[in-house]
């Protein structure tokens, strides 16, 4: 796209100078920032409250916070959870405090803020209800369980999307035209296919696709679809195994088995799998899914799984998928019952509500002459040679209970 390389050694990361400082910039997540969205409306009137940007990594978050950096005439202070604490956030609160005397607005904008613990959080709080603050928090992860609760009702939560494979080309395509800070003098060529197949490899992440033409760029001025292949070598798979995407898979296999699709279970089985999750932990699973959900109508089911988790156990990845994928097929196609996982349940229940029931005296172990005198298996009726047909086997107060149909 031009006609000389740019022999120059950019220190900051693509991503980061190309990052747009208008909404018109901005691309995907037409349902937050549209024209008659309430954040545009927001950041035009220089209004933004307090917000918690949840999203996938690479999907805009930390470009909607520079966006309105740029927009804002309140001083914007930007900080990440990972390498700042109690002391940096004091001297930001002194200063935004400092600001409110003078009328002026302080927004801070913390990025991971999920990384923050209780404490650091709980001192942020007092500030944002007082309007000292205006937060903008992101993360990757879901504020219900990582983010303070009285800070998340506090905030407006802005949910963002992983992006479209064409956001993703406008990007890029963004990116070789830009003249300043773009590879537009650069002299890139690359082609329609070639721009797809980035955006396919970045699995809606921004900051990946363009980490991508950045380095393939360090090494050709003419980008092919080899090349991209080479520099990737294998695609980025969104999948964290400590954070909710790791949830959100395991409970589309559980509930895809259970629905019966098995093709269904085998694409879930292969995301996992490929990105690297432990085959163990999906054995694991798979045995508990065989009595939770297969149960008595295929008591064979519960053997195959744990003859497959032994498998895994002995040969590991990538031999063991095979294995893996023959049991989640099996799975998938065995009737289904959950009378055993049901009257677990209920019989939990009873052990919660009536405590430590006493054993009935007929059925306890009498190893000492003292026990027996005590009454201990007095009257207990030995099944293999006596009619034991009237004998109870649950204490007095649940003797009449039925767990399951018989």
């Amino acid at each position: 796209m031009g006609n000389t390389m740019n022999t120059a050694v950019f220190a900051t990361p693509l991503a980061d100078r190309v990052r747009p400082a208008t909404l018109e910039g901005f691309f995907g997540q037409d349902e937050l920032v549209g024209e008659k969205s309430f954040l545009r409306q927001a950041i035009q009137a220089d209004n933004v409250p307090s917000l918690i940007l949840w999203g996938p990594p690479g999907s805009g978050k930390t470009t909607l916070a520079y966006i309105i950096s740029k927009q804002t005439n309140a001083e914007f202070v930007q900080i990440s959870a990972v390498n700042s604490g109690l002391k940096d956030l004091r001297e930001i609160l002194t200063r935004a405090e400092a600001n409110r005397q003078t009328g002026k607005k302080t927004i801070l904008f913390i990025d991971e803020i999920h990384r923050w613990n209780k404490a650091q959080q709980d001192a942020l709080l007092p500030y944002v209800e007082k309007g000292i603050i205006t937060l903008i928090g992101a993360t990757t992860e879901n504020p219900s369980f990582e983010v303070n609760s009285a800070l998340v009702s506090r905030a407006r939560v802005l949910v963002l999307k992983r992006l479209e494979q064409s956001d993703l080309v406008r990007i890029l395509t963004r990116s070789l035209q830009n003249t300043e800070q773009g590879l537009s003098n650069q002299g890139i060529t690359i082609d329609d296919a070639t721009l797809n197949l980035m955006a396919n490899l970045a699995n809606g992440d921004a900051r990946v696709a363009l980490n991508i033409l950045e380095i393939c760029s360090g090494q050709s001025k003419s980008i092919t679809s080899e090349l991209v292949k080479q520099v990737v070598q294998k695609s980025h798979l969104l999948y964290d195994k400590d954070g909710e995407e790791h949830y959100n898979i395991i409970s589309a296999l559980h509930k895809s088995l259970r629905g019966g699709d098995a093709h269904a279970g085998l694409y879930w089985l292969a995301r996992m799998l490929e990105a690297g999750e432990d085959p163990l932990y999906v054995a694991r699973r798979l045995v508990r899914f065989a009595s939770e959900d297969v149960g008595l109508a295929d008591n064979f089911a519960v053997v195959l799984a744990n003859n497959v988790f032994e498998v895994c156990h002995k040969i590991g990845m990538p031999e063991c998928a095979v294995h893996l994928a023959q049991l989640v097929i099996y799975l998938a196609r065995a009737k289904k019952n959950i009378v055993a996982y049901q009257a677990y349940g209920l019989a939990k229940k009873d052990v919660e509500e009536f405590g430590n029931l006493p054993v009935p005296l007929h059925l306890r172990n009498a190893p000492t002459k003292l026990m027996k005198e005590l009454g201990y298996s007095a009257g207990y009726k030995y099944t293999p040679v006596e009619d034991s047909s009237n004998q109870t086997y649950l204490p007095e107060e649940l003797k009449t209970r039925k767990y399951f149909r018989e």
